[in-house]
This record gives structure tokens, sequence and C-alpha cells, in this order.
């Protein structure tokens, strides 16, 4: 297992250096740049500008002096928020962001995967045929269309949560965003675990187990729930990864400060260094998650791992 995890981990350094390089080439073929304005600056201007951030040396020392500072972590200074560096802003807006993620991802476990259990174990039943049919709402309803309909009616209708802005301390801010974002997770997981459930408890060592009179915790939670959790582990590096970047969306929807923001700024704005710093965290933070599933995936099924 200790071989399988460090094989994982080194191979988080090429895959990060990829998106790193693809990013900081691409952001620059769109039009405009970070000091485009409506009435043209004086060369003069513009010219002192590009010296001071280094946007007048050739892209490949560009590149090299950026990499440079990602090496020491430092993601540069923002083009466009005078007198801040990018670690500055992503740090003010990254903890509010990861509190909701998190906490997605948290929810949609906690009601997805039981959800689903329950569906397979009682197939024939009419509850778990509805369930079934309602889940497939929250995966093909997008975030931008669920968040202004929970605040319309659990904030405007039933005025229960905030549905905008936020106060340090108080939860009621976030339960909205947070049950946006893991709707649709909570739905794919119950789909996913019903359909592994199913498969499981069809087995012929289920079969087994079932005749030689086990009872039904035991044969659920002992034997069928391992092996049916493969798929769903396999499917929470992209959750994950769906949750942190739908969340660009909610905070948007509901006026939160997070660093998603930030992205859209600065993709507004051609903030090259703020555009490149968010894909970075966000990227990390993809690749760990995705880590830990496949971490997990090996634990469930020794099978992946190397001999």
């Amino acid at each position: 297992m200790l071989i399988y995890a460090l094989r994982r981990i080194a191979g988080l350094v090429p895959t990060l250096f990829v998106l790193l390089t693809l990013s900081f080439f691409i952001i620059r073929l769109a039009p405009g740049g970070p000091f485009d304005q409506e009435q043209a600056l004086p060369a003069s201007i513009r010219a002192n500008l590009d010296a001071a951030y280094g946007l007048d040396q050739p892209l490949l020392v560009q590149y090299g002096r950026y990499l440079g500072g990602v090496v020491r972590g430092d993601l540069g200074p923002s083009f466009r928020f005078k007198d801040f560096r990018v670690t500055e802003l992503i740090a003010a807006g990254l903890p509010l962001s990861l509190t909701i993620g998190f906490a997605a991802t948290l929810l949609a476990l906690l009601l997805g995967v039981p959800l689903g259990v329950y569906a397979a174990w009682r197939a024939n039943s009419w509850a778990a045929r509805a369930l079934m049919n309602f889940s497939l709402l929250g995966v093909v309803l997008p975030g931008y269309v669920v968040g202004p309909v929970l605040a319309l009616v659990f904030g405007i209708y039933w005025p229960l949560f905030r549905v905008a802005g936020y106060e340090p301390g108080d939860a009621s801010f976030l339960v909205l965003p947070v049950v946006t974002l893991a709707l649709p997770v909570i739905a794919y997981l119950a789909q996913l675990t019903r359909s592994s459930m199913q498969e499981v408890l069809q087995s012929n060592y289920i079969r087994t187990a079932r005749a030689k009179g086990l009872g039904a915790h035991v044969l659920l939670f002992r034997h069928a729930l391992r092996p049916a959790l493969i798929p769903v582990v396999s499917y929470l590096g992209p959750a994950v990864a769906f949750i942190l970047t739908g969340s660009l969306v909610v905070e948007t929807v509901f006026g939160l400060p997070g660093s998603g923001r930030y992205l859209v700024q600065g993709a507004l704005n051609r903030d090259y260094t703020l555009v490149m710093g968010m894909i970075i965290v966000y990227g990390v933070f993809t690749l760990l998650c995705n880590l830990l599933a496949d971490l997990l995936y090996g634990w469930l099924d020794p099978r992946v791992r190397p001999s």
C-alpha cells in the first residue's frame, strides 16, 4: 500500500507542471491585456507598466520567472488589485470557499450513500422508486437554477435563511449555498450507490451468506457495503472537483466573498497572475482529492495495488 501511495503522490508533480504550463500560455492567447481600458493609455505609461510587471520581456522569460516564483511559493502581484499579492487575495477568500465546498461534500456523502443503500435494499418499494425518480431532478438541474429557486422559497416566501452576503460566525448565510452545491452530488451518489449495491446484493457470496441465515444488518454493512462503495470512491475525486468549481457560480449567486470571485474578475480583467493563482490553487485541491480517492480505492480493492 505504501508503494502504491508513493507512486500516486509522485504523479502529482508532472500533472501540476503540465496544468501550470498550459494555463500560462493559453491565458495569453485571449484578446486584450491587463492594462487595456476603454480609453487607451499613452504609449509611455503603457511601456512603464509593462516594464514594471515584466510584460515587456519575451514570453519564455516571463514563464521562467513565474515558474521560479511558484516554486518559492510566490504567485506574483495582481495586475488590477494594486498593492496586493495574489497570495493575499486568495488567502482572504479561500477559507470561506473551502468551508462551503467541504461542507457540501460531507452533506452529499451523509445523504447520498445512505439513500442509495436504502433504495437498493428496498428496490421494489414505492418509496425507493420515488426517491430515485426524484433524484434525477438533482442530476439535471444546474446550480444557477437551483440556487435562485432555493433563495426565493427559503429566503423570500419562507424567510428561514439568509440569501445574500456573509457575516463571519453566522452559519445561516451558508446553508443555502451548501445545499445548492450538494444537491446534484447527493442525487448522483444515490444513483451510483443504488446501482452498485444492487449488483453486489445479486452476487453469489451474498446469496450464500443470506442462505446461511445472516441478519440483514450484518449482511448489508459487513459483507455488501465495502465492495459496493468502490465505484462511489472512484467518483469522489471528480465530485469534489465539481463542488469546488461549482462554488464559483454559487458564490456569485449568493454574493459570498469567497475566492471564486477573483477567478471571474481576473478572467474579465485579464489579470494573468490572479487567474493563474486561482487555477493553481484549485488544481492542487483537485489533484489532492483525486489522490485521496485513489488511496481509498486501493484500500477497498487490493487488486489495484502493485504486487
